[in-house]
């Protein structure tokens, strides 16, 4: 169900928003939808057999490294956590954006209540790509993205047990956390979010989103 945007105005004030690299659009008008500046390698996927819906791809290291994101593409960095690993795909998201010139916010919920509400938030701001770094968002993404299938997300270092259409999840063994009720993965490892990998889940995720290769897994195999 989707919060009532009452509910979401009751709550902005403790949701910090941070404005950060890109240009001086202040995303208050519509623009193009975002094309992909050059193409997806050979071996990310197979292009006579798509992938289905909710299916995992393991994507050959790099082959994502052609695709960048067209000039102004607008994202939201929603995250939650002062974990290792959410600092450390964080800092992915941050360099990948200054790198890419991406027109970048945050938005960090500063209380486990507001979670929902931060979620709402990023949707109301027109994003071309909502970016989720933190465990403790994937459940409330679960309650939100059925209901706004125009709005892309990337899901990065997890994964929503039941993702739809519009959400892209990147992850790797060591990570794959998929929601409050099914637990922590039994390989789970912190120390598997190196920042080699946290790059490569990022760059791999925009490159699959950007390709019109949504609504699935995107599996590392890095060693």
């Amino acid at each position: 169900m989707r919060t009532p945007l009452s509910a979401v105005a009751a709550l902005t004030a403790a949701v910090a928003l941070v404005t950060g690299c890109g240009s001086n659009d202040d995303w208050s008008r519509p623009h193009e939808s975002p094309t992909p500046v050059g193409t997806l390698g050979a071996g990310f996927t197979d292009p006579s057999a798509p992938p289905a819906p909710e299916a995992t791809v393991t994507p050959r290291p790099g082959s994502w490294n052609g695709v960048h994101p067209p000039e102004d593409y607008r994202v939201v960095l929603l995250t939650s956590g002062t974990d290792r690993p959410t600092k450390a795909l964080v800092k992915a998201v941050r360099t990948w954006a200054e790198d890419e010139h991406v027109d970048l916010r945050t938005v960090a919920p500063e209380h486990p209540a507001d979670l929902l509400a931060s979620v709402s938030e990023s949707l109301e701001m027109g994003a071309d790509l909502i970016v989720s770094a933190g465990n403790d968002l994937i459940d409330p993404l679960a309650t939100v993205t059925p209901s706004h299938l125009s709005q892309r997300f990337l899901v990065v270092g997890a994964e929503l047990a039941e993702p739809t259409g519009n959400v892209t999840s990147v992850d790797w063994s060591g990570a794959s956390f998929r929601g409050e009720g099914l637990g922590m993965s039994s390989t789970y490892d912190p120390s598997s979010f190196t920042a080699a990998r946290c790059s490569a889940a990022v760059r791999a995720g925009v490159a699959a989103v950007l390709s019109d290769l949504t609504g699935i897994v995107v599996w590392l195999d890095l060693h």
